[in-house]
């Protein structure tokens, strides 16, 4: 008869096996479904679209070019079809190694530099894998000529009253004013959507193809794009574009949606307080950051200062860009209300990854809520695209006329006196007095006084002055 101990090292053994085989389903139960591809300008993104939770690794072949995923844990569940053209890829072939390990061989025209990473699920989609192809820098493909998809909004048709203007150049040693238009979203990320279709990613790129079209026919300024196709840009990345564009403002275009279908308006964003206090702390956490350079002609950098000295630069540059946000976000704001329902009457504040640059004034516009049946059909007209354009160009031109960076055309013009001055408002910054902003704006403290009604000098901070305007008038 078997011992006691031989039957307890037997039903050891069978529950081993029994939890082995349970682990095996497990494991090997998740599914490859689909992928998708977006090319962008530097790199192509494939992702996987999976039933579960996988694990992965990724390696190059030479001769000829060859990346190889490995998926541990999966079976291929639908073929691999993607268009491959305008990438560096060739073809895209599959085989199961083992039972629960699926092999993707991918043919390269290049070499290429993989990264990849992993999704949890979310409202969207379900689990993803992820694989970047980042272009070598020395043979990057050219960027792809973006082709609309069935929900892309058509392209906003240049019409007779709103004729492409094309400008002479700025005097020399004048530079333009750069405003980096970024329309949210793109690529595997469409944003929000509405009830017809209507996806976030297809009308903000619209709405910045126009921005940008005003925004470059004004003399003195010029725009540029973050994303010119439907490709993705991790949120960090696009203030990178932002800043390697030497940007004095970046404008990042949004559509988006509420809980609540009845919800319209349109609203602007600058970064709060509380966001800029935790990004410079960031910034100088990050010993790689600490060496980016802060102010857009690259004046101030932080690798040879002391932690201290660092933290009182970036705290005066985010202070800085933090006010010129407001700002601006309000003259965009009293613009956009003239041609559409606001969500709010005044700039909100909130910790948007896109607003978090110490260097660059930012504002987020939420052109309306896509969720909203109205809202919807108003975002995707190419008539209330060109006017939602034409206000925020208005108050971006209106910003900058009364505070224009200098060396450029525009600080030319006021300080010719080519333009007249309006009343501008200032958010008073700790550490400032009276008699340090009348300089700034060359007027006198008694002017301040008498424009404000105040019985003294004593200021607070975080309190709006008005700065009065000039008397010149517009001789350009």
């Amino acid at each position: 008869m078997m011992g006691l101990g031989m039957r307890f090292r037997a039903l050891v053994a069978a529950v081993g096996v029994l939890f082995l085989a349970v682990t095996v389903d497990a494991v090997a139960d998740a599914k490859v479904n689909s992928v998708r591809l977006w090319r962008a300008p530097d790199n192509t993104r494939l992702v996987f679209d999976l039933t579960g939770p996988v694990q992965h690794s990724v390696f190059t072949l030479t001769a000829p070019d060859r990346l190889v995923i490995d998926i541990n844990g999966a079976t291929l569940g639908a073929p691999l079809n993607v268009n491959t053209s305008n990438t560096p890829i060739t073809a895209m072939r599959s085989a199961q190694r083992t039972p629960t390990d699926l092999r993707v061989v991918i043919d390269l025209k290049k070499a290429v530099t993989p990264k990849s990473f992993s999704l949890a699920p979310n409202a969207q989609y379900g689990n993803r894998l992820v694989v970047d192809l980042f272009d070598n820098a020395a043979d990057a493909a050219p960027p792809p000529t973006p082709t609309p998809s069935v929900a892309t909004v058509p392209a906003v048709p240049v019409t007779p009253t709103e004729p492409a203007i094309k400008l002479p150049p700025a005097p020399a040693g004048k530079r333009d004013i750069i405003v980096v238009i970024d329309a949210g979203h793109g690529g595997e990320d469409p944003g929000a959507s509405g009830s017809r279709g209507q996806r976030e990613k297809d009308v903000v790129l619209q709405i910045a193809r126009e921005l940008q079209r005003q925004i470059n026919g004004m003399k003195g300024f010029r725009a540029e794009l973050t994303r010119t196709g439907d490709y993705f840009i991790p949120l960090r990345g696009r203030t990178e574009i932002a800043r390697k564009k030497g940007a004095d403002l970046f404008v990042s275009i949004h559509a988006d949606a509420a809980p609540s279908a009845a919800a319209f308006g349109a609203s602007v964003f600058a970064l709060s307080d509380r966001g800029a206090t935790s990004e410079t702390a960031r910034w100088l956490a990050d010993s790689e950051n600490r060496s980016d350079l802060i102010g857009g002609a690259g004046n101030v950098s932080l690798d040879d200062k002391d932690r201290m000295l660092a933290g009182v630069l970036l705290d005066l540059s985010m202070t800085a860009s933090l006010t010129s946000s407001l700002n601006v976000g309000q003259k965009v704001l009293s613009n956009i209300g003239r041609v559409t329902p606001l969500h709010k009457q005044r700039v909100e504040q909130a910790g948007f990854m896109v607003l978090k640059s110490p260097d660059i004034p930012s504002i987020l516009v939420e052109t309306g809520f896509i969720s909203n049946a109205n809202e919807a059909s108003k975002l995707a007209a190419s008539s209330h695209q060109q006017a939602l354009a034409r206000s925020i160009s208005s108050g971006v031109r209106q910003f900058f006329q009364q505070n224009p960076p200098p060396g450029t055309y525009i600080a030319w013009l006021r300080d010719s006196g080519k333009i007249a001055q309006g009343p501008r408002d200032h958010r008073v910054s700790p550490g400032e007095t009276l008699a340090m902003i009348a300089v700034r704006y060359q007027v006198s403290p008694a002017t301040l006084r008498s424009a404000n009604n105040l019985s003294s000098d004593e200021l607070k901070i975080g309190q709006h002055l008005t700065i009065p305007g000039t008397e010149l008038a517009a001789k350009e």
